[in-house]
C-alpha cells in the first residue's frame, strides 16, 4: 500500500531532522578527528595511546554518520523523484513501519536481510 500523505510529510520531516541532528554532530566533533599530537611533553605514554584509541573510535563513529547522512540526503532526493519508499533492489514498497524506524532506508527488510547475509 503506497504511503498516505500524512506518512510521507512524517517521513519528510524525520528525514530532515536527522540531516540536521547528523550535520551538527558531524561539526561538533570535527576538531576532536584530528590527529593526536604525540610531542605534547605533559601527555605521558599510556594518555597518548589513549588518546589515540578515543580519536579513532571519533572517526570511526563520524565515517558512520558520514555515510548515513548520504543515505538521508539520498532518500530526500527520492522524494523528489517521487521513488521515496520503494525498495532499491526488488522495486517493492519499504515497510512504513522500517521507513519509520530508518527513514533513510534503501531496501525493504527481505531485501536488507539477504544483503546482510551474502
Amino acid at each position: 500500500m503506497p504511503l498516505s500523505d500524512l506518512e510521507r510529510s512524517e517521513l519528510s520531516a524525520a528525514l530532515g531532522d536527522l540531516i540536521q541532528d547528523l550535520e551538527a554532530s558531524l561539526a561538533e566533533t570535527a576538531a576532536a578527528a584530528r590527529p593526536v599530537e604525540l610531542d605534547q611533553p605533559a601527555m605521558g605514554r599510556v594518555s597518548r595511546i589513549d588518546a589515540i584509541q578515543q580519536q579513532k573510535m571519533l572517526e570511526a563513529n563520524r565515517v558512520a554518520q558520514q555515510t548515513q547522512l548520504q543515505l538521508a540526503r539520498s532518500a530526500r532526493h527520492r522524494f523528489g523523484e517521487d521513488e521515496y519508499g520503494d525498495c532499491m533492489a526488488c522495486g517493492e514498497e519499504i515497510g512504513v513501519a522500517r521507513l519509520r524506524a530508518r527513514p533513510e532506508s534503501l531496501y525493504c527488510i527481505e531485501c536488507q536481510t539477504a544483503r546482510e547475509r551474502s
